[in-house]
């Protein structure tokens, strides 16, 4: 049987390795930041049951009281591939947190999401070695305790989930990519494999999940984690139905019922559902990925992530969300969000039509700071690419219903100012910028 169980595992790790490994060649950037800080490991970071290596990236921009992210890797990844393929670091260097990467030593490279000791409390194996990776850094770089956050795609995701379960009291948020809820993949004959939860047939009522979640921390009665949740509507290695079953453990762990407050599509093929509040640090976000399989993570998902942190509006170095709207005379209001590394942006625009009747046709008008220039975009026809720049709508989103919004978005090059677009004004009249 221990042989059986064994090969079970192996083959479903070596399915997981063969259709995440993919990933890295669709990442639109895929190297370290150009920066002078590096990753490195770091040893004796305290109680370790299950020999988890730590890596730390600390970027030379660190701000003072740092927030803490831990970024956790998928089956057969490791915390320096996640490093290399993932967009956390330069988004550290721009915003000026701390980012941990675990890093697996067990021969499938898979986070222990399944055994009684990882979905208790304190239990031991890997997320006890986790904990202690975010008290180090607390420790030796007087990290803000009240910003820790975590983040992981696939068996990270999943392990995203058994760190907020667990440590309700240490993280303020998670991000998962292609998870399951916490509880699912529980196992007790020491494989680390659930047929049953992988294939989506694991269902519970929203309170039964909850308890599950409540139950690795009996007594606790402090705030619960915010979740951020990600999956494709195709998903073949963990059934789109755990996404779900995920939406409704996490809003009974804040005491939500099952009705979003509010539905959008930031992307097409995208749906986003915020429950118990809207905006962008709900305590509930799910975002669902039409006709997308198990590989869904892709260039510029990390700075969602941020965003729904809040990593990015108070480091003082740009691109995050204005804290106070500025004020427009029109019934709009445009949100930006800007990524930048070394000479290149990615900036995200939401439109919000404010008013009482509907936007039948629109264009948007806005100024790029100097020296930045539009080299493609998406969900808008934009001319020209640099100054007082239009963006007009496309035939599938030509209509915004009120309180309605689209997103859309372009990719700039620039000569060292990265800040955001000014100045919107859609179809002549200016909107508050927020």
């Amino acid at each position: 049987m221990t042989n059986e169980r064994t090969n079970t595992l192996t083959r479903a790790t070596g399915t997981l390795g063969a259709l995440v490994l993919p990933m890295l060649a669709a990442l639109l950037i895929t190297a370290p930041p150009a920066s002078a800080a590096t990753l490195d490991e770091v040893t004796d970071f305290g109680p370790n049951p299950s020999g988890l290596h730590m890596y730390l990236y600390v970027p030379d921009s660190v701000t003072e009281d740092p927030p803490v992210l831990v970024a956790q890797h998928w089956c057969t990844g490791t915390g320096p591939v996640f490093y290399d393929n993932t967009e956390y670091a330069s988004l550290a260097d721009q915003y000026g947190f701390i980012v941990i990467y675990p890093s697996v030593t067990r021969s499938s490279q898979c986070f222990d999401v399944s055994s009684p000791e990882a979905l208790s409390r304190g239990g031991g194996s890997d997320p006890v070695g986790i904990r202690s990776m975010v008290d180090h850094v607390v420790r030796t770089h007087d990290a803000d305790t009240d910003r820790v956050f975590v983040t992981g795609v696939s068996s990270g995701a999943m392990m995203t989930n058994v760190m907020l379960a667990n440590y309700p009291d240490v993280f303020a948020a998670g991000a998962a990519f292609s998870g399951v809820p916490f509880g699912c993949f529980a196992t007790t004959d020491g494989s680390g494999w659930n047929n049953a939860c992988s294939s989506g047939t694991v269902s519970h009522t929203p309170q039964e999940w909850g308890d599950l979640v409540r139950a690795s921390y009996p007594g606790y009665t402090g705030p619960r984690p915010r979740m951020q949740l990600w999956h494709g509507t195709e998903d073949a290695t963990l059934d789109y139905a755990n996404f779900g079953e995920e939406i409704e453990q996490w809003t009974n762990v804040h005491g939500l019922g099952q009705t979003p407050v509010s539905t959008d599509h930031p992307r097409p093929g995208w749906t986003r559902t915020r429950y118990g509040a809207t905006g962008d640090q709900a305590p509930v976000e799910a975002v669902s990925l039409q006709g997308t399989g198990h590989n869904l993570f892709e260039s510029g998902m990390a700075a969602r992530a941020i965003t729904f942190f809040g990593l990015d509006e108070d480091s003082g170095s740009g691109p995050g969300p204005d804290p106070d709207p500025e004020p427009g005379t029109g019934d709009c209001r445009v949100t930006a969000t800007t990524n930048a590394w070394n000479t290149g942006l990615t900036t995200s625009l939401t439109i919000t039509n404010t008013g009482t009747a509907p936007v039948d046709g629109w264009s948007l008008d806005f100024t790029l700071p100097e020296g930045q220039a539009i080299t493609s975009g998406w969900n808008a026809d934009y001319s020209p690419d640099s100054g007082t720049v239009t963006a007009g709508n496309v035939s599938y989103n030509a209509t915004i219903a009120p309180d309605a919004s689209v997103s859309i978005g372009y990719q700039a090059t620039h000569t060292g100012d990265a800040g955001r677009p000014t100045g919107f004004a859609l179809n002549g009249s200016a909107c508050s910028a927020g």
